[in-house]
């Protein structure tokens, strides 16, 4: 009976592993990238979200902050290929200092970015990322990784009954497991994630016509504006995003790849 638990398990498994091998990758070192497919289901939750977005989000009407974003998009899809992708990018009234991107090319850039921003090399920088975002697909990974996370508390939960162990301490185990995943992968990998955005985007904008360098001067601005704001900042292995200051220092390492890629517009 133990056996026939543990065995209906492993079909999730396998399928599970099936599911995860087929990611996105990105080598900084040549800039190439092999980009894998979002879920049709993902894809169309992006959608439906973004549309949800649009109804109960106010988008703005500002024409100079709506002509720049549909401009810089405009030439940073140009240099793009991905396959499938109803690209979307919208204004919406929020003063926080933000963009997001959704999976099927759904992109919404905060009023209270431009402040940060400040020209149209900024803005390339921050939507060349949340594209890169989409590229990498980087939405479907963290599903995959959450899902093998709880699939695998599952399977020490089991194991741990079919070994005789009282429901407190089985408790116990799920809990520490959820928290070993969340620090050990899930939160490493968005860091990782976010990183790689940052280099890939610093490419797009580069194909693009815009000078990398200004995605250092970006980050440099955003750190200045979250000093400026008293933000205190997380040890760095409990964040899901990378400290500003390592963002910058990756950005610098990086910068002579995304120069090779540069042609002034």
């Amino acid at each position: 009976m133990r056996f026939q638990k543990f065995s209906a398990l492993v079909p999730a498994v396998l399928a599970l592993v099936i599911v995860s091998c087929a990611v996105s990758s990105f080598d900084p070192n040549t800039g190439e990238v092999r980009a894998s497919a979002s879920s049709s289901s993902l894809v169309s939750q992006g959608i439906r979200e973004f549309d949800k977005m649009k109804r109960e989000k106010r988008i703005s009407q500002d024409p100079a902050h709506n002509a720049q974003v549909q401009r810089v998009a405009s030439h940073l899809k140009s240099v793009i290929q991905i396959p499938n992708a109803r690209w979307e990018f919208v204004v919406f009234e929020d003063p926080t200092p933000n963009a997001f991107a959704l999976p099927g090319g759904k992109v919404g850039v905060h009023t209270g970015l431009f402040q940060i921003t400040q020209n149209d090399a900024g803005l390339a920088a921050v939507l060349g990322h949340e594209i890169a975002h989409v590229v990498l697909n980087h939405s479907q990974q963290r599903v995959n990784q959450a899902t093998g996370v709880a699939l695998g508390t599952v399977l020490l939960d089991t194991v741990l009954s079919a070994n005789g162990a009282d429901k407190s301490t089985r408790a116990v185990a799920a809990t520490g497991a959820a928290a070993a995943g969340t620090v050990g992968l899930i939160l490493p990998y968005s860091r990782k994630a976010e990183l790689q955005s940052d280099q890939l985007g610093t490419l797009y904008m580069a194909r693009a016509g815009y000078n990398p360098e200004e995605s250092i001067k970006l980050w440099e601005r955003f750190s200045a504006w979250r000093i400026k704001k008293g933000e205190s900042e997380s040890p760095e292995f409990l964040r899901t995003h990378p400290l500003d200051q390592s963002r910058i220092l990756a950005l610098k390492n990086f910068l002579p790849t995304a120069q090779r890629e540069y042609k002034p517009r």
